[in-house]
């Protein structure tokens, strides 16, 4: 990764990381939790789109990680909310359910917050 994002492009990337902050602390503020408000939120889809519809201007930049990441996130936290779904509909795997989803909402927040930190130093996150 070597070329030079255009700086609209890291605008646009600071952006998406914005829009997917907001809806984790939405989470936080609100009765929801975290990573639900975090896949439900119209930030948070608007900024995957965003991903998806940038992601070839990105790439070959340091940026291209970071879309990675974030797209990553996205969906790997969809996939244990699914799982901790399927563990709420039996009684014995409602607290394993509320724990999935509780650890996945402090991932989420990880995710966020380390990979606008990388950002801002305008280096690749590392995986």
């Amino acid at each position: 990764m070597t070329a030079t994002p255009r700086e609209g492009l890291v605008r646009l990337t600071h952006l998406i990381y914005a829009l997917h902050a907001f809806s984790a602390v939405m989470g936080v503020i609100s009765s929801a939790a975290v990573v639900t408000a975090f896949l439900t939120g119209w930030p948070s889809i608007l900024a995957v789109i965003l991903n998806y519809a940038k992601r070839s201007d990105v790439r070959g930049t340091y940026l291209e990680s970071h879309f990675r990441w974030q797209i990553r996130t996205f969906w790997f936290a969809l996939l244990w909310v699914f799982l901790a779904a399927i563990l709420f509909v039996t009684i014995i795997g409602i607290p394993l359910a509320w724990l999935i989803v509780v650890f996945t909402g402090l991932w989420v927040l990880y995710r966020i917050g380390r990979g606008w930190l990388g950002l801002n130093d305008e280096r690749p996150i590392d995986f």
